[in-house]
C-alpha cells in the first residue's frame, strides 16, 4: 500500500511585496488543514539562507515527502526550493511552487479577496503536489551542429561564429542568394561605408567555409526534438538535418507604402521610398531619367508610429538612413534644397548625433511637421501638413519627395512561429524569454533570436545580436550533452 504524503506548505512575506497585500499567516493556517499537510509555516524570505534551512530542517524532522513553496514566480525561484529540498535529502522534482505575488498580490488591491485566492492557489499545489512522483535527470550526448534560418547579416555572421568554433552549420535562406535586405543598401551609417565592400567578404568567407553548407531556395518546413537534438526538414530533397541548436535569422518586411495612399506612393514617380533612394544614389541618379532636382523632401515614419496601420513602435532606423540619404544627397546636389519633415528625431548609438548634426550642418532643413497628403501640383508634387511646432497648416512643394518606410514582422512569420512553437509579440515580431536577462533565447530552449526578426535594430544592433545568439547556442554544442528528465521505474 503506497505511503500517503507528509506535506510542508511554507508561505512567503516577501517583506511587503506578499505581506501586504495578502494576509499571511491567514494562509498558513488554512494550508494547516489541507489533507496531507502536517505542517505550514509563513516566513519573512523563503529564498534566503535561513528560509530555505527552515525546510531542509522539516524535511528531516517532520519526514517530509512533498514541499509547497507558495511565494514569487517559479521562474525565478524554482532552482532555489528544488535545490533547497535536494540538500534536505528530498528528490527535488516533489518540490512545488504556487505563484501569489505575480499571480496575487501584484494584480489585486482588495486584501480580503486576494487572501481568499492565494488560499486556493496553494489548495491547487497542495493537491497536485500529492500525486507528484519523483523524477531523475539524465544526460544526453548533443548532436554537434546548428542550423540557422536566414542569411543576411545576421544570419551570416551567426552562422561564422558557429562554424568558426568548429562546429557544422546549415545555413538556410528561401531566397537565390545571401545579404538578405543589407545587399540593397548603398552605404551604412554613420562611417558611410560601402555596402558591398563589406558585404562582397563576408558573403565569400560564408560560402567556402568548411563548416558551413549553404542551402538557396529552401525553407524549414519541419523541427522535432529538443534542445541538443533537434531534427530539421528543410524543404526540397535535402535529408532532414540533425543539430543541437537553432537561430533564427528571418529578418524583417519593408512596410509597403501603398497602404498610405494619400502620400502618392505608386500615384506619382516622384514619390518613392527609401530603398528605392538607395538605388538612385548608387546610381547618382536621383530622377532615375537624369532631370534636374531641386528640392528633396524626406517624410519620416512612415508605417512606423502609426496606429492606424497597426505599427505603435519606432523601426529606430529611419532617422539614421534619412540622415545618410540627405548628406549624398548634398554631395551630389550641393545647392538643392534638402528638407526633412519628422515626428521626433531620434538618433541613438555610437556617432549618431553628431551624423544628424553633420547633415544639419551641410544645410539639410529639418521640420517639424505631420503631412497628411501629397498631391500633384505644377509638375511638382506638394506636401500638405502642419507644422507641430507653430501649429500652423502649410503646403511645401518639392521635385523628389522620399518615404521613410519602417520595418514590418515578416508576413510569415506566422508560419516559422507555429513550427517552432515560438511566442510573438503584438507587434508580430518573434518575442524573446526576457527583454533586459535573455534577449536573445527563446521559450524553446535550444532555439535563438539574431537580428531584425525579434525586432527594428540596425546594422551594429543587428550584429551584436547575432553573436550573442550564436555564443548562446555553442554552450550545449560545447558542453556536448544536455540534461533530460525521465520518469523513475
Amino acid at each position: 500500500m503506497a505511503q500517503k504524503p507528509r506535506i510542508g506548505v511554507y508561505i512567503c512575506h516577501c517583506g511587503t511585496n506578499i505581506a501586504a497585500t495578502v494576509d499571511v499567516k491567514q494562509v498558513a493556517e488554512f494550508a494547516a488543514t489541507l489533507p496531507g499537510v502536517v505542517v505550514a509555516r509563513d516566513y519573512l524570505y523563503m529564498c534566503s539562507d535561513p528560509g530555505q534551512g527552515l525546510i531542509q530542517r522539516d524535511i528531516e524532522e517532520q519526514e517530509l515527502t512533498r514541499v509547497v513553496v507558495a511565494s514569487c514566480s517559479p521562474r525565478m525561484h524554482e532552482p532555489t526550493f528544488r535545490g533547497a529540498g535536494r540538500q534536505g535529502g528530498l528528490n527535488p522534482y516533489l518540490v512545488e511552487m504556487a505563484n501569489i505575488r505575480e499571480q496575487c498580490s501584484w494584480v489585486h488591491s482588495d486584501r480580503g479577496q486576494a487572501t481568499e485566492k492565494a488560499k486556493w492557489l496553494v489548495a491547487s499545489v497542495v493537491a497536485k503536489s500529492a500525486l507528484l512522483k519523483p523524477l531523475e535527470e539524465r544526460e544526453v550526448d548533443v548532436t554537434p551542429g546548428a542550423v540557422v534560418v536566414g542569411g543576411g547579416i545576421a544570419g551570416m555572421t551567426a552562422a561564422l561564429d558557429v562554424a568558426d568554433a568548429g562546429f557544422p552549420v546549415y545555413l538556410v535562406e528561401q531566397s537565390g542568394r545571401l545579404g538578405g535586405r543589407m545587399a540593397d543598401l548603398n552605404r551604412t551609417f554613420p562611417t558611410l561605408e560601402s555596402v558591398a565592400k563589406l558585404m562582397g567578404p563576408l558573403i565569400e568567407r560564408v560560402q567556402t567555409h568548411s563548416n558551413i553548407t549553404v542551402l538557396l531556395n529552401s525553407q524549414v518546413t519541419g523541427v522535432e526534438g529538443f534542445v541538443g537534438n533537434f531534427e530539421v526538414t528543410v524543404s526540397g530533397e535535402i535529408p532532414n538535418l540533425q543539430v543541437g541548436a537553432i537561430i533564427i535569422a528571418t529578418g524583417y518586411d519593408i512596410f509597403d507604402p501603398h497602404r498610405k495612399p494619400e502620400l502618392g506612393y505608386g500615384q506619382y514617380p516622384n514619390v518613392i521610398t527609401s530603398l528605392e533612394m538607395e538605388q538612385r544614389l548608387a546610381a547618382k541618379d536621383l530622377t532615375g531619367s537624369g532631370k534636374a532636382i531641386k528640392s528633396v523632401a524626406f517624410i519620416q515614419c512612415v508605417g512606423s508610429r502609426d496606429a492606424q496601420v497597426g505599427n505603435e513602435y519606432c523601426s529606430r532606423v529611419c532617422c539614421m538612413y534619412t540622415a545618410k540619404q540627405s548628406l549624398q544627397v548634398k554631395e551630389l546636389l550641393p545647392d538643392a534644397d534638402v528638407t526633412v519633415f519628422y515626428i521626433d528625431v531620434r538618433t541613438f548609438g555610437k556617432g549618431a548625433e553628431e551624423f544628424y548634426d553633420e547633415a544639419r550642418a551641410t544645410g539639410v532643413r529639418y521640420r517639424r511637421g505631420n503631412i497628411s497628403e501629397v498631391i500633384r501640383h505644377n509638375g511638382r508634387v506638394a506636401l500638405i501638413g502642419e507644422d507641430t511646432l507653430l501649429g500652423r497648416p502649410f503646403d511645401f512643394e518639392a521635385d523628389l519627395v522620399v518615404l521613410a518606410v519602417g520595418m514590418e514582422s515578416r508576413a510569415d512569420a506566422g508560419d516559422l512561429s507555429n513550427l517552432l512553437k515560438l511566442a510573438r509579440s503584438s507587434d508580430g515580431f518573434f518575442m524573446e524569454l526576457h527583454p533586459k536577462l535573455r534577449p536573445v533565447d527563446t521559450a524553446v530552449d535550444g532555439v535563438f533570436l539574431a537580428g531584425c526578426c525579434q525586432g527594428p535594430k540596425d546594422i551594429i544592433d543587428t550584429v551584436a545580436q547575432a553573436k550573442a545568439a550564436a555564443s548562446s547556442a555553442l554552450i550545449p554544442l560545447l558542453r556536448g550533452v544536455v540534461p533530460v528528465i525521465s520518469e523513475t521505474a
